[in-house]
């Protein structure tokens, strides 16, 4: 297994390890309108990046998946919308749940996210030529900063 494979599957399982934290914690839920609105949210941009990107296998470790360069939908504005919708409902959660063992768990599951992140953003550069361009105009997880 090559280097960027182990990251990537360490990325993906600290994310599960921080979702089945906040879950097993009873905290994985926003308490109140508002963060209830920003997970529907999240769920929603997920579904939308999910059904954009096509019928293309999940893979554990970052691969790329043949079809080429995914740029519409919410990957126009976005490079990594599911990602991002993922630490939206995370972060909600830890907001609306405070503690700091609940923090912690969000630490674990953006650093996993930033790994998967840099990790098949390492890949697509080399599969797709065009990537570079597309990742000058995209920012990464949050629109207009990063």
């Amino acid at each position: 297994m090559t280097k960027h494979k182990i990251l990537s599957v360490l990325g993906f399982l600290g994310m599960v390890i921080a979702i089945l934290g906040l879950l097993a914690r009873d905290s994985i839920f926003g308490r109140g309108p508002v963060s209830i609105l920003l997970q529907v949210i999240a769920i929603f941009l997920m579904l939308w990046a999910r059904l954009t990107f096509g019928f293309r296998s999940f893979h554990l470790s970052a691969n790329p998946t043949s079809g080429g360069l995914v740029t519409n939908g919410p990957y126009r504005f976005l490079r990594h919308p599911i990602y991002g919708a993922v630490l939206l409902f995370i972060f909600t959660a830890i907001v609306s749940n405070f503690s700091i063992e609940n923090a912690a768990l969000g630490l674990l599951g953006t650093a996993g996210a930033l790994v998967r992140i840099f990790t098949e953003e390492s890949l697509l550069r080399r599969e797709f030529t065009e990537y570079t361009a597309y990742a000058k105009r995209t920012k990464r997880l949050i629109p207009f900063i990063f």
